[in-house]
């Protein structure tokens, strides 16, 4: 979505999940002059390593406020990723998979507005990506614009002429590409977390989606990964 003439004294809120994905996307917001405020969702994922992720990547960002919100989807469970189904280790599909959340982003980004209003931001930054991904509807650019409109008609912001800019900048990016960003913008990958499966030492299990779509990113980008994994990719997964 086309940017307003951007207020730096006013910060930009990113939706940090812990992800490559969502640190790439926090600093190339603080690249762009933007004091930070962050939201972390914590909603039972079994991934919640990635939590701890995004609080050392607020520490080295310079979050100046970083909101960690319990939201237990467990209840509603439907997912590998909150309910006792298996992640899958076979490679991307052409379907969404069980990883899919339900609704997953439209409730994370309805939360993130609601705590840009309360922060007087204007900018919501997003780590969406629409090339290397799993396949799940929300991450699409017609649901970032949609969405981005239902946010200046149900928000006290919006109608009084102040809508939000919903910023996406990895939308059309390969992981190939995000993987550059990361080494250009000076980050430590192995700061982030991806695996879906964490094995119980602690190593990312080197075989779920997530991780096969960011290690075929530093492959195809030739860099080097420094997360430690506990399997080899096993080829490449298209």
């Amino acid at each position: 979505m086309a940017s307003h003439e951007t207020d730096l004294r006013k910060p930009a809120v990113i939706l940090l999940s812990g992800g490559l994905d969502s640190m790439v996307t926090a600093a190339l917001a603080r690249e762009r002059g933007f004091p930070l405020h962050a939201l972390t969702i914590d909603y039972g994922q079994r991934h919640v390593r990635e939590l701890q992720s995004a609080r050392a990547i607020a520490e080295k960002l310079g979050v100046e406020r970083h909101i960690e919100l319990p939201l237990d989807l467990r209840r509603f469970g439907g997912s590998a990723l909150t309910d006792d189904i298996a992640v899958p280790k076979e490679g991307v599909g052409n379907d969404i998979p069980v990883t899919y959340v339900p609704a997953r982003n439209l409730v994370f980004l309805s939360l993130t507005t609601a705590f840009a209003e309360a922060s007087g931001s204007r900018d919501i930054f997003i780590g969406v990506n629409a090339l290397d991904y799993s396949g799940y509807p929300d991450c699409r650019p017609e649901f970032i614009a949609s969405f981005a409109e239902t946010a200046r008609l149900g928000t006290k912001q919006g109608v009084e002429g102040a809508p939000f800019a919903i910023h996406a900048p990895l939308q059309e990016m390969s992981k190939a590409d995000i993987a550059r960003e990361c080494f250009r913008l000076g980050l430590d990958p192995a700061w982030s977390w991806s695996c879906y499966d964490p094995m119980p030492d602690g190593r990312a299990c080197g075989t779920c989606d997530s991780c096969r779509l960011r290690r075929k990113g530093f492959e195809e980008a030739g860099l080097v990964d420094t997360t430690v994994y506990a399997e080899e990719m096993p080829g490449v997964t298209e």
